[in-house]
């Protein structure tokens, strides 16, 4: 492939992801602001964000719990926020998948870390995951409040997750080029909210 052609490629694919950047905020921004509103409340009241997701989604799950722990911005020093990213390690999740099955990799830590007051937070481009499903489902169970960032439709998470945020794309990197957008306004927004 020659040069042109590859400039032309990388500013088609520059322009479709600037589209869907304005849909974003355009079609979700007032979920986005009610969400991280809702996160607000959760760690304020002293609870805890649980984060979930497989593949380059649990990436953005650790990034997410990151952004918390540390800071977003380095002129707002601030204390640290309580999150976890499940899955994050490895003896934990290789356990669980050797004993309990693949499906249960985050149930069990559900389980285990989750607290009425707690919020679980799922990513997922396809929003089908059946580890994260069975999670979401164990959350409900034991009154932890849950949300998810999904793509396409949302998958079968859309109708389960109590907050979803559904990135209306079939690419998956466009998707998850947008999640990781939606993290850290909802990292900036959060931080607002409880550092003024």
């Amino acid at each position: 492939m020659n040069e042109d052609v590859r400039l032309t490629q990388l500013k088609k694919v520059a322009e479709e992801s600037a589209i869907l950047r304005r849909s974003v905020a355009d079609q979700l921004g007032s979920k986005i602001l009610d969400l991280a509103a809702v996160i607000s409340g959760v760690l304020g009241s002293g609870g805890k964000l649980l984060l979930a997701g497989n593949g380059g989604s649990a990436s953005d799950a650790s990034h997410f719990a990151a952004e918390m722990i540390v800071r977003l911005t380095s002129d707002r020093n601030r204390q640290s926020l309580p999150a976890i990213a499940l899955g994050m390690d490895p003896s934990v999740a290789t356990a669980a998948a050797n004993d309990f099955g693949y499906e249960n990799i985050f149930s069990r830590q559900v389980e285990g870390l989750g607290q009425k007051g707690d919020l679980l937070f799922v990513l997922s481009t396809s929003g089908n995951s059946p580890n994260l499903i069975k999670a979401v489902s164990v959350a409900r169970e034991r009154s932890i409040l849950t949300a998810g960032l999904l793509g396409g439709r949302g998958g079968k998470l859309a109708k389960k997750v109590e907050r979803p945020l559904i990135v209306p794309h079939t690419s998956t990197q466009r998707i998850q080029e947008e999640h990781i957008f939606i993290i850290h306004t909802l990292v900036e927004l959060i931080e607002g909210d409880l550092f003024r």
